[in-house]
């Protein structure tokens, strides 16, 4: 199995350096992210209009590879107090999914609060309400892979210092 909860698990399972993608995955669509090869800024970079399974995954695989993408964080829509709903399933079940098809890493960031931050973000920057649509998964991918990024550099520095 290659998804992990914890992000020291999947932090042990990255290669030192390579860009990592974060996936805002929805009912209608699958934001994406990418860093930078150092994992220090996220990036919005598309949105994925979802048909099926194989069709996201293939279309999703291929800008991956171009990207030398080397593990996905996948958003984890919790419930406010904690517990997963049926969002929270199907984002585990596209992960199961997704690792049938690609040796890469996955690992799980709890994205409460992601969809909201972008959305303000957008509303600060004056974005109209159409193009904020457009935008918001991506976005809002962009704040689950940087919530991860600031949380793996926490823990590669901590491990460099010993603890």
């Amino acid at each position: 199995m290659n998804h992990h909860d914890l992000m020291e698990d999947f932090a042990r399972t990255l290669p030192v350096m390579g860009p990592l993608a974060g996936l805002d995955f929805g009912e209608k669509t699958i934001g994406v992210a990418i860093s930078d090869r150092l994992r220090g800024v996220a990036t919005p970079v598309l949105t994925i209009r979802r048909a099926k399974f194989t069709v996201d995954a293939e279309a999703l695989l291929k800008l991956l590879t171009t990207r030398e993408v080397v593990g996905i964080i996948l958003g984890l829509p919790r419930n406010m107090d904690g517990s997963e709903g049926p969002r929270a399933q199907a984002t585990r079940a596209f992960a199961r999914n997704l690792s049938r098809l690609t040796p890469l890493p996955i690992g799980f960031w709890d994205e409460r609060l992601s969809t909201v931050a972008a959305e303000r973000a957008l509303i600060e920057a004056d974005t109209s309400r159409k193009r904020r649509k457009e935008l918001i998964d991506h976005v809002a991918a962009s704040y689950i892979l940087q919530g991860a990024l600031d949380r793996l550099a926490h823990i590669s520095r901590g491990a460099a210092l010993g603890g």
